[in-house]
């Protein structure tokens, strides 16, 4: 099977990690398929890839964060592209620094955690049973350290959704020890902007999309952890397919 015989669904592909991996799998020669709830992310991000890719980008309008429209979006994405080989997940945002847990409301807790686990759990619900019994299928995920550690003051909002992340990651290679397809995580140890936004402890998200792709396209590996904390682990990562 070549990169174009393949279909990969890119879980959060409309937002900063998420275009990058895009790009990235458009350019190895992958049909990528995104879905967002705002259209006006999807237009950025088809202008955002190379041109002579765009035939190969399927964007849709839905909300996975949700049971309901998550099964919605898999009806709508299967009816347009037929199949689903690969899927890579980078839902939800690198970032909240609200201000200590005592300030803040059950309702802002709600809001990071469905935007970082819940929405983890409801696509992987809906789409994970697509993939899970190919044998050439993929299924990886993209966390942070974030949850390992509280940042700085203000930010334990951010730790409790991350850690929920890492923790339903775990829970994955757990329970299905034994599935054909291939599940990974990639963890990333830094933040991840685009280039003209980088700073110290930063890592481009062009380079996180070539190391995400390069996992994908390999499909050498399950059940495994890819812990990226510098720049040098990507190149690892791209070039031997382990860190």
């Amino acid at each position: 099977m070549t990169a174009s015989d393949r279909v990969v669904l890119a879980l959060g592909g409309a937002g900063t990690v998420g275009s990058g991996i895009v790009k990235a799998l458009l350019e190895k020669g992958f049909r990528v398929a995104v879905i967002s709830r705002d259209g006006n992310r999807l237009e950025k991000l088809k202008n955002f890839v190379p041109a002579s890719t765009r035939d190969k980008l399927y964007t849709l309008v839905g909300n996975v964060g949700t049971e309901e429209g998550a099964e919605t979006a898999k009806a709508s994405l299967l009816k347009s592209v037929g199949k689903v080989t690969d899927i890579v997940s980078s839902l939800g945002f690198s970032w909240w620094q609200g201000g200590p847990p005592h300030t803040q409301t059950l309702k802002e807790l709600n809001h990071v955690l469905e935007t970082l686990l819940l929405s983890t759990f409801t696509s992987w619900k809906a789409f994970f049973p697509l993939v899970k019994d190919n044998p050439n299928g993929t299924y990886t995920f993209i966390t942070g350290g974030a949850g390992e550690r509280l940042l700085m003051p203000g930010t334990g909002f951010l730790t409790l959704g991350a850690a929920g992340s890492l923790a339903f990651c775990q829970v994955v290679r757990s329970e299905y020890p034994d599935i054909p397809c291939k599940v990974n995580e990639i963890k990333i140890n830094m933040g991840v902007a685009m280039p003209e936004r980088m700073g110290p402890g930063y890592v481009s998200h062009l380079d996180v999309g070539e190391a995400v792709a390069s996992v994908v396209e390999r499909r050498n590996s399950s059940h495994k952890v890819f812990c990226v904390s510098s720049p040098a682990d990507l190149k690892t990562i791209i070039l031997e397919g382990k860190v």
